[in-house]
């Protein structure tokens, strides 16, 4: 019994580039800078795993890789899920949300719906309800990220009958 607790209390005080290191050597062999999420299980594994195995192993990562295991934040980059080449004809696809959730106007913008728009409206105010109902344009940084993110054939003008859109696909004095 005090044999565990004295093995416990040397993996608990034992310094942290120790127990870090027992780690980092399967993060080296990793071709990216992205990492999987660091887990409580294999961080506890990590803190507890003997003196000796991790003198034995060296470590010749950079300093942005010891942290990146324990902030795995720091190197994620956003996913968009964007297909560069399919896999039948090797085309670009566009999302598919972005093409759901919004509408592209012939002059480049593009228009959303608020947030929120449709969930539990039986506990907001009449007026919260309206300003919910209301059509905001995407500002320009948004506009170029939507429009990398769908094909040519959403950026073409579209001629509907009765489009309530018809004053705002063409704009006036106004520049991107």
């Amino acid at each position: 019994m005090a044999a565990a607790l004295a093995r416990r209390l040397s993996g608990l005080l034992r310094p942290l580039s120790v127990s870090v290191r027992t780690r980092t050597p399967v993060l080296c062999n990793s071709p990216s800078f992205i990492h999987p999420p660091c887990t409580f299980s294999t961080a506890v594994a990590a803190v507890r795993a003997p003196l000796r195995g991790a003198v034995s192993q060296t470590s010749r990562c950079s300093i942005l890789q010891h942290v990146s295991a324990l902030v795995p934040s720091l190197t994620w980059q956003p996913c968009r899920s964007l297909t560069y080449h399919s896999v039948k004809k090797g085309k670009r696809k566009s999302v598919k949300s972005v093409t759901e959730r919004f509408m592209r106007l012939h002059c480049g913008l593009w228009i959303r719906r608020k947030a929120g728009y449709k969930k539990k409206l039986w506990k907001k105010l009449p007026a919260r309800r309206k300003r919910l109902r209301e059509i905001v344009f995407c500002n320009k940084t948004q506009s170029r990220l939507l429009d990398k993110m769908t094909t040519s054939f959403w950026k073409r003008r579209n001629w509907y009958l009765d489009d309530p859109y018809l004053k705002y696909h063409d704009r006036v004095n106004l520049k991107v």
